[in-house]
């Protein structure tokens, strides 16, 4: 019978207490005895062999989460088309680096070298500037991404409201957005998931047998070894020739407290929500003939000509090189359709930066170099720098 708040879901069972999740299809083993044997002369305690998982189909809204009690697809929620942005006038150039700037630059990584000499910088002239300024398109898609799966907690009177109706599906439960374009995780419990079960691991007793002594109150004495002789073949003083003691673990009680329900006995099942924010990053770079590497680009910022932002952005266009338009066609049409089947797109932003790159030629005793000076913070890319040395630190 179909859910009237949910339509397409399968009604929840009814009927049964909510205090009682053995009722829950898949929990109606939860109270049976496992196969543990407890040690000799120890009496039969039920320990159950593992913990039952319920059948999430209970709950409408986390049928995809199967029957393993974690993971699941579930589609979010359709984002919404993107608004072309509004022309806007732009200065597509920078000004060119001066002879003064290309040799302050230079001098500056030159500095900043504990072996490099100075005399080529001071003593040198630059007699040639080449522009190979280009463009660097980046889209920046913040995503959200939703998976349910079954948590449980010792029981110290927290809320039990599992059938008291049905949970809100995954992607209506209500969720703080954190800052924009900044990953972050967090996990919620589900309201109307939380029932009670008896421990699994104790079976409901609130404690478990004795590990040190098997439940038998005894531990082997120390002294003697278990075997009631000291040295001599005389009687042990320790344990008075019995060559055991009271267990010092367990005060005498064989039993220990449950770890798993903290000594309570029963266990609070629900289903968590683990909610992660990613910002999924692409660049492309303009073809450049300047000879540094693209990677390099990827640690300096350049001008900024272009940015727009919105709860999904559409590609640039009217842009002078058409091997930034092309790319932002391509890389919008792939974000949207990669992130927006597996998670929700909360917001993009895309920008196109103007990289000012320069390569400067200059003599020193007689030889020519080259140097590199690109991004606005003018660094500087210089292989065949003509005074280099290898420290050694004794």
């Amino acid at each position: 019978m179909a859910s009237p708040m949910n339509p397409g879901y399968a009604m929840p069972p009814t009927g049964f207490p909510a205090a009682m999740p053995g009722t829950f299809p898949g929990y109606e083993g939860a109270n049976q005895i496992g196969g543990v044997v407890p040690p000799a002369g120890f009496p039969q305690y039920p320990v159950a062999a593992s913990a039952p998982v319920p059948m999430l189909s209970s709950f409408p809204g986390y049928e995809g989460m199967g029957q393993t009690g974690n993971g699941g697809f579930f589609p979010p929620p359709n984002t919404g088309f993107p608004t072309e942005p509004s022309p806007t006038n732009i200065e597509w150039k920078i000004p060119s680096l001066s002879h003064d700037e290309a040799k302050k630059a230079l001098h500056d990584y030159v500095a900043s070298k504990c072996c490099y000499g100075k005399d080529p910088v001071e003593q040198s002239e630059i007699t040639n500037l080449v522009a190979h300024n280009t463009y660097r398109y980046r889209l920046e898609t913040f995503t959200e991404s939703r998976t349910p799966e079954w948590a449980e907690e010792p029981f110290k009177g927290q809320q039990v409201d599992a059938n008291i109706q049905p949970p809100p599906a995954p992607w209506n439960v209500p969720v703080d957005v954190p800052q924009f374009f900044k990953a972050g995780k967090r996990s919620i419990k589900v309201p109307y998931t939380s029932s009670l079960k008896p421990c699994h691991t104790c079976t409901g007793l609130g404690k478990n047998p004795c590990k040190n002594c098997g439940g038998r109150t005894k531990e082997s004495c120390s002294l003697c070894n278990g075997s009631g002789k000291s040295a001599g073949d005389e009687q042990c003083m320790k344990c008075s020739g019995l060559g055991a003691i009271n267990c010092s673990s367990c005060s005498v009680t064989g039993f220990q407290e449950c770890k798993a329900c903290v000594g309570k006995g029963q266990i609070l099942s629900f289903i968590n929500l683990n909610v992660e924010w990613k910002n999924n990053v692409s660049d492309f770079v303009g073809s450049q003939d300047s000879g540094i590497d693209t990677d390099k680009l990827k640690a300096v910022t350049g001008k900024e000509l272009f940015t727009d932002q919105q709860i999904m952005v559409y590609p640039v266009v009217n842009f002078p090189d058409t091997a930034i338009a092309q790319a932002s066609e391509k890389m919008v049409r792939e974000h949207q359709s990669k992130y927006g089947q597996t998670s929700r797109i909360i917001q993009q932003k895309h920008s196109v930066e103007l990289i000012p790159i320069t390569n400067a030629n200059y003599t020193w005793r007689g030889n020519n170099y080259s140097f590199t000076v690109f991004g606005q913070e003018k660094k500087v890319n210089a292989a065949d720098y003509p005074d280099t040395c290898c420290c050694t630190i004794l």
